[in-house]
């Protein structure tokens, strides 16, 4: 099973880009099931119902959130009704939506889970716990698992990739934009990248009007965040998964 995530979508210029070339690195790179955190995709701050539909048309079978979850209110009851698109499951159990789904890939039950990290972001419940739970909950209802750290902090990201190492077959952060240099197979056959980086535009900050953001640092006044213009590149990473003993085998960080 060949497994591509792609890292934070940023405006529409990157959907639109997707829309274009998505497809075909499914077929050219034989891929199973994509995964794509769309937390930034409308308007740097958040995702509307609108936008998700079309990211899933685009070819993205899974999309995760993060800290601009509820940034846009019309996902509200899309959230409750689409289970392809997931929140963090360490929000409150009130909030909209679900922290994780079992999807059916080439005949496999794939659980995807999503959970927002706490250092240096809203103090949410604990994410270890979450995903703990949901284990436990889903046991014997998934051949297989893939965690989206939404973090800030790479030591939270590690230490949750640590913990669940042999569990969660496939792990990877996303929220900073940045693409890592740090792909690599856990000890127990976890495959794992600290940030997955972004599908957005290049000539920018983290896919934003490089202007506006270099004003709010200098002026440390309220700015307006506008998505930047420009070429837009997506950034992700290709796991290479052995159904049979749930090991990822390889993995490769990919560009198009």
């Amino acid at each position: 099973m060949r497994i591509l995530a792609l890292g934070d979508v940023v405006g529409r210029g990157a959907i639109e880009h997707l829309g274009e070339k998505l497809w075909q690195v499914r077929s050219r790179e034989r891929i199973d099931l994509v995964l794509a955190n769309g937390e930034n995709a409308t308007d740097v701050h958040g995702l509307c119902a609108a936008d998700a539909k079309e990211l899933l048309a685009c070819g993205v079978d899974v999309i995760t959130l993060g800290n601009h979850t509820y940034g846009k209110r019309d996902l509200y009851p899309f959230l409750e009704n689409e289970t392809r698109v997931i929140r963090p499951a360490n929000y409150p159990p009130t909030a909209p939506g679900n922290g994780y789904t079992v999807q059916d890939i080439s005949g496999w039950r794939v659980l995807c889970i999503n959970v927002n990290g706490r250092v240096f972001l809203e103090p949410l419940a604990d994410p270890f716990e979450a995903v703990e739970r949901i284990l436990a909950r889903e046991e014997g209802k998934f051949d297989l698992a893939i965690l989206d750290v939404h973090a800030e902090a790479t030591s939270e990201k590690l230490a949750l990739a640590r913990v669940f190492d042999g569990r969660v077959q496939v792990i990877f952060g996303t929220h900073t934009h940045v693409p890592t240099a740090d792909e690599q197979i856990l000890p127990k056959g976890s495959g794992y990248v600290t940030d997955l980086g972004m599908c957005g535009p290049m000539d920018s900050i983290l896919g934003t009007n490089a202007e506006q953001v270099i004003q709010k640092f200098r002026t440390a006044m309220p700015t307006r965040f506008d998505v930047a213009p420009g070429p837009v590149l997506a950034h992700g990473v290709i796991f290479d998964l052995d159904p049979s003993s749930k090991k990822v085998t390889s993995l490769k960080r990919i560009t198009f």
